[in-house]
C-alpha cells in the first residue's frame, strides 16, 4: 500500500516485519477521561481509624457515666477498716478487714463511720467489701449539717458478693458536710463477709477511666471455671474490655463505609482487609491482658505451692479443711477396702472426697445433693458427713438418720468442725 504523504519522485516503500508503526499519540484529555485505581486503605491508618472510634466510644461513655464534673479538684477520701465502729452485729478487724461474724437480736448489722467532707465534691461512695450474701438487703446511710436529726438512705445492690458502688451526685439528701456514713444490713446471715475499707470519690472523668482500667486489669485467680474460659479482670466490670473493643470496631467500619459511600472519588476502602487488620489488633489486645494474667498466675501458684510436699501442697490449697479430715478418717477406717458414702451438699467437696478416699469403695453423687436409703446401707459401711445439712445423730440411742428417713444404728468415730464420720453397725 502506498503511502499517500510521500514525495511523488520518492521511491516508495513497504514496512516490514521488523518496522514498528509509531505509537498513536496521546492529548490531556485522554488521561483525564481514564478511570483511576482505587487504593486500598494501608494497615496503618486502618489502626488510627480504630484508635479514633476508640476515643469516640469512650467519650460516650464517659458522658453517661460521669456523674457530675468532668474535672473536679477535690481529691478522693478513704477510710480503713480501724477507723469503722459496729454498733449492731457481730465481728473484728483481723488482718486490716472487718470482719461481720453474725447479726444482732433483731437480725441487723450496721457499720459508722465519722466522716467531715462536702456532699457535692463527692458523687460516689465505694465500699470494699467481699463475701457479702446476695440475698442480704443493704442500705447506705449517711448524716449532713443539712438536716442534723435526719438519716438518709438508699439501697445498695449487690453482686457477685461485693457491694456496687453508690452514685449520689443527684440525690436531694446529698448535701451540705457529711458528718457520718454507715452501712446498713438486714437479713440471715449464713456466712461471714468482709469490709477492707470505703472511700469517697468526685468520679471525674479520669477517675471513671482509672477505675475501668483497674477493673480490666484485676488480677483473675483461676477458679472452678478456669479449664473452660477465663473472662478477664474483674469479675464484675462496668464497662468489660470486649465490649468496648467491639463497640470501636462498629464504629470505625461504619465511619468506612459512610467515607466511601459519600466520598465515592477519594481513597476507596478495602473492608475485608480492614475488618482482618482491626479483628487481629483487638484479639491481640485481649490476648496481651490473658498472659499478663497468666504470669501473674503463675508467680501465685509458686508462692503457694513451690518447695513443698504433697501433703503441704494439699494443705495449702482452697479444700485443705476437707484434705486434713479425710486423712483424719482414713486413719480410722481399715486398710482393707471398705464402702464409704460420701454427704456433702457442694458437689465439689463430694468429688474431692471420694478422690481422696480411693482404693476405698466410694459412693458420692456427682451431681446431686443425695444419699440412698438407709436400706442400702450394711453393717461394715462407713459414712462420711461435711458440710451437709439434714444428717442428724443421737449418741445415747446411737442412732444415724438423714433426710428425714428411717434411722439406722451407728456409731461416731470421728467429729471435727463441720464434718462427722460415721461407722454403720
Amino acid at each position: 500500500m502506498s503511502d499517500p504523504l510521500a514525495h511523488p519522485d520518492e521511491p516508495q516503500r513497504a514496512l516490514t516485519g521488523d518496522e514498528a508503526p509509531l505509537p498513536a499519540l496521546e492529548t490531556p484529555a485522554a488521561h483525564a477521561l481514564a478511570p483511576r485505581a482505587p487504593s486500598t486503605l494501608s494497615a496503618v491508618r486502618t489502626l488510627w481509624i480504630l484508635a479514633s472510634a476508640l476515643f469516640v466510644v469512650l467519650l460516650g461513655y464517659l458522658a453517661f457515666a460521669v456523674p457530675a464534673s468532668w474535672f473536679p479538684s477535690s481529691p478522693p477520701l478513704e477510710w480503713s477498716a480501724r477507723d469503722m465502729t459496729m454498733p449492731r452485729g457481730t465481728g473484728a478487724v483481723v488482718n486490716n478487714e472487718l470482719v461481720v461474724t453474725g447479726t444482732d437480736a433483731a437480725g441487723q448489722v450496721y457499720i459508722a463511720v465519722v466522716t467531715d467532707l462536702k456532699a457535692r465534691d463527692y458523687a460516689t461512695i465505694t465500699w470494699h467489701a467481699r463475701n457479702v450474701p446476695a440475698d442480704a438487703k443493704v442500705h447506705f446511710l449517711w448524716r449532713s449539717d443539712y438536716a442534723p436529726k435526719k438519716i438518709f438512705s438508699i439501697p445498695v445492690v449487690v453482686e457477685a458478693g461485693r457491694l456496687q458502688p453508690v452514685v449520689l451526685a443527684k440525690d436531694p439528701g446529698w448535701l451540705g458536710h457529711v458528718t457520718g456514713i454507715g452501712l446498713a444490713m438486714r437479713g440471715n446471715l449464713q456466712q461471714q463477709f468482709a469490709i477492707s475499707g470505703v472511700a469517697a470519690k468526685p468520679s471525674g472523668a479520669f477517675s471513671v477511666l482509672q477505675d475501668r482500667a483497674g477493673e480490666w486489669l484485676a488480677f483473675e485467680r483461676w477458679n472452678g471455671t478456669s479449664i473452660n474460659a477465663v473472662t478477664g479482670g474483674d469479675d464484675v466490670q462496668s464497662l468489660p474490655l470486649p465490649l468496648l473493643l467491639a463497640a470501636s470496631m462498629a464504629v470505625a467500619l461504619a465511619a468506612m463505609w459512610a467515607w466511601q459511600r459519600y466520598r465515592p472519588a477519594t481513597d476507596a476502602v478495602n473492608i475485608a482487609t480492614a475488618i482482618a487488620v482491626m479483628f487481629v489488633t483487638c484479639w491481640l489486645v485481649l490476648d496481651a491482658r490473658w498472659t499478663w494474667n497468666l504470669a501473674r498466675q503463675i508467680q501465685a501458684t509458686a508462692a503457694q505451692y513451690g518447695h513443698k510436699d504433697w501433703v503441704a501442697k494439699h494443705m495449702a490449697a482452697e479444700d485443705a479443711a476437707l484434705f486434713d479430715f479425710v486423712q483424719r478418717a482414713r486413719a480410722e477406717m481399715p486398710a482393707t477396702p471398705a464402702r464409704i458414702f460420701i454427704a456433702s451438699e457442694p458437689d465439689y467437696f463430694r468429688e474431692r472426697a471420694a478422690y481422696h478416699f480411693y482404693p476405698h469403695n466410694v459412693f458420692a453423687e456427682p451431681r446431686r445433693n443425695e444419699l440412698p436409703p438407709a436400706s442400702s446401707m450394711k453393717p461394715g459401711d462407713w459414712m462420711l458427713v461435711f458440710q451437709r445439712r439434714g444428717v442428724q445423730f443421737d449418741p445415747a440411742a446411737g442412732k444415724l438418720r438423714w433426710d428425714g428417713g428411717e434411722p439406722v444404728s451407728a456409731q461416731l468415730k470421728l467429729r471435727v468442725e463441720g464434718g462427722a464420720l460415721f461407722l454403720i453397725q
